[in-house]
C-alpha cells in the first residue's frame, strides 16, 4: 500500500498540485485508471495489472 501512495504522489500530486479537491478528486481518477490499465508493474513482471485480472478471470472460468 505504501509503494502505490508513493507512486501516486511522486508521478502525479507533487508534479501537477491541485488547486480544489474537485482537481484531486479529478487527478487521482485519472491516475488511478492510468495505473490499472497502462502502467506495467515491476512486482507481476511487467505485466499491466488489468490485464493480468483477465487472464486469471479466463483460466477461473
Amino acid at each position: 500500500m505504501e509503494r502505490l501512495w508513493r507512486s501516486v504522489k511522486y508521478e502525479s500530486i507533487y508534479l501537477n498540485p491541485p488547486d480544489t479537491g474537485i482537481d484531486l478528486y479529478q487527478q487521482l481518477n485519472k491516475y488511478f485508471d492510468y495505473y490499472n490499465h497502462r502502467r506495467r508493474h515491476q512486482g507481476i513482471d511487467n505485466q499491466i495489472p488489468f490485464k493480468r485480472y483477465l487472464i486469471k478471470q479466463q483460466k477461473a472460468a
